[in-house]
């Protein structure tokens, strides 16, 4: 590809998910900070990821770990990936809670949001949606009303809402968030084979999302979604509104590309456990780039070329500084040959910090 060529692609920005759940197999939560520090360092990362769950996926609590997270950093942005727990949640409460991570952390936060899973995923997910008292076939109009809600909470003045599962009158959520508007992204990827539910969901990104976040989605899948989410928003009057793409990708960077698939899946088999879809023969190519860093800068490019423009990688291995260090001196730059890497440059608030 010409240098002409690679200057006409808008700017890539890469995001690190820190792996919260492994606190609970030996990562020290300090250490999971720390990476988080160091990827600031880089340059080459403009936001931090953490996930999030209640009972079904224990882990580091997401609120708690991304406000850890915004006192040792001062760059970039800070979100979930995704907050699962999103629709079990008061709704007020939480605009209330983000609104001041927003302001503590000078207005870095970009929150991610999904319905979570079902009942019938696991006992786990069962006990979580018992324990919050939301029932299963609610939550995509809670997600939908919670979306809504944090939105009129965080604009300026009073908020009225009278909806299905929350209704108020004239009231104020204080502080308000450092950001006008806090970037709101939809998780989701459904099942292609169910066409009415692939399009009710692609609508809904478009209609109050700003931007859509994947996982484990094919390219040409990825490109076509994306597609139909642009064409849906113009159809809601909402052209150009959704520019945001990620995709959560496992990432372990091993020259033994059979040993480096092997260990990747046996760490991903302790995240989400032994029997868990994410390391299923279905998911787990789409999902987990294993190998010498060739490979997974080709991976990650076919990923680009599809429309995705931030890669949020997640370092399947204890050892996170290794990966970290490798990723960084061996992958990215075979990947800046075909796209163009954005770095991280200090804001107007980082300075202030800083001085």
């Amino acid at each position: 590809m010409s240098s002409s060529e690679v200057s006409s692609r808008p700017g890539i920005q890469f995001g690190l998910s820190l792996p919260n759940r492994a606190v609970l197999f030996g990562l020290p939560a300090e250490e999971l900070i720390e990476a988080g520090v160091s990827a600031e360092n880089t340059g080459l990362f403009g936001s931090l990821w953490v996930g999030d769950n209640l009972l079904s996926k224990p882990r580091l609590e997401s609120v708690v770990t991304l406000t850890a997270l915004a006192m040792r950093t001062h760059l970039v942005r800070l979100g979930t990936i995704s907050m699962a727990t999103f629709a079990m949640r008061n709704p007020v409460f939480f605009a209330a809670q983000w609104a001041s991570l927003d302001l503590v952390s000078g207005g870095r936060t970009i929150l991610s949001v999904c319905n979570g899973g079902a009942a019938s995923a696991s006992p786990r997910h069962a006990a979580e949606l018992a324990v919050t008292g939301v029932a299963s076939n609610e939550r995509v109009a809670r997600l939908e009303e919670g979306i809504e809600i944090v939105r009129r909470c965080w604009a300026d003045g009073t908020a009225t809402y009278n909806g299905t599962f929350y209704q108020f009158e004239d009231i104020e959520v204080l502080p308000k968030p450092a950001q006008p508007k806090i970037p709101i992204i939809i998780a989701v990827s459904p099942a292609a084979d169910k066409p009415k539910i692939e399009e009710r969901a692609l609508r809904r990104v478009a209609r109050l999302a700003d931007g859509w976040q994947t996982v484990f989605e094919p390219v040409d899948r990825i490109a076509r979604r994306w597609q139909d989410i642009q064409r849906y928003a113009d159809e809601y009057g909402r052209a150009g509104e959704i520019g945001h793409l990620s995709q959560h990708i496992m990432i372990k960077i091993d020259d033994d590309a059979d040993r480096g698939m092997a260990d990747g899946t046996r760490f991903l088999r302790k995240y989400y456990g032994e029997k868990s879809w994410q390391t299923s023969a279905q998911y787990l190519p789409n999902f987990l780039a294993a190998g010498p860093p060739s490979q997974i800068a080709d991976w990650i490019t076919r990923r680009i070329d599809a429309g995705v423009n931030v890669p949020v990688v997640r370092f399947v291995d204890i050892d996170q500084d290794t990966q970290l260090e490798r990723f960084c001196a061996e992958v990215v730059p075979s990947i800046a040959r075909h796209a163009d890497i954005s770095r991280v440059e200090p804001t107007p608030s980082a300075q202030l910090a800083r001085g």
